[in-house]
């Protein structure tokens, strides 16, 4: 959402807008920044010319994260905690409406880092914006009998996913963090960014377009 392909200041400036109001209101926010598209060149460019082993790959990415971190910091500068998050475990105390994260060590991506943030902050719900509007029972792009999911047990959406993590893996959420939110109950829902519309329905409660990943569907 951040460098699709250019750094995106349409998406941040609207973004800004949207997080801004309801810190108006008196919510509280953590974003945490993904590597992108951006760490998938870097990480395609370092292995194109020199063979790379997936810590090195890893970092990479890692390193992506911190930079779009620091520009989301930039963009709420007025309202963010002054230190990015790195590590998930740390003690984090903070006061300011926003927190910005980013990636911790390889063998995850942020999507691990921002389960275990949540769980440090005892957080039990994730928004996960990326650009696809759902999860899928298949790729839609090349499986013309793909189906959307509105709500899935964590248990059956790591059966879609792989099981393992790679770097650059593009996956609706991250195999590691599957399982630790399955473990810790965690609920995931995974939302098109580019629709900031249909954000605010979901932070208001209302009829969203996306998908829930649930500990139990009740």
């Amino acid at each position: 959402m951040i460098v699709p392909n250019e750094i995106d200041t349409v998406f941040l400036a609207n973004f800004k807008t949207l997080i801004l109001d309801y810190v108006s209101r008196g919510f509280r926010f953590v974003l945490i920044a993904g590597g992108g598209k951006t760490a998938r060149r870097y990480q395609a460019a370092g292995n194109d010319v020199t063979p790379l082993t997936k810590d090195d790959m890893d970092w990479l990415g890692i390193h992506t994260t911190r930079l779009n971190a620091h520009l989301l910091r930039s963009v709420f500068v007025h309202e963010a905690h002054p230190r990015i998050v790195t590590s998930p475990h740390d003690d984090i105390n903070w006061k300011e409406s926003i927190l910005i994260g980013a990636g911790w060590r390889p063998g995850c991506s942020t999507d691990y880092d921002a389960v275990l943030i949540a769980k440090n902050l005892s957080i039990s719900k994730i928004i996960n914006l990326s650009n696809i509007d759902y999860v899928y029972t298949a790729d839609p792009r090349t499986n013309p009998d793909a189906t959307k999911i509105e709500n899935i047990e964590w248990q059956e959406f790591r059966k879609l996913i792989p099981k393992e993590w790679d770097p650059g893996l593009s996956s609706p959420f991250d195999p590691i963090a599957a399982r630790e939110c399955e473990k810790i109950g965690m609920e995931v829902a995974i939302l098109n960014g580019n629709n900031l519309t249909n954000l605010r329905a979901y932070l208001e409660g209302e009829v969203f377009a996306g998908t829930r990943i649930l500990p139990n569907i009740l």
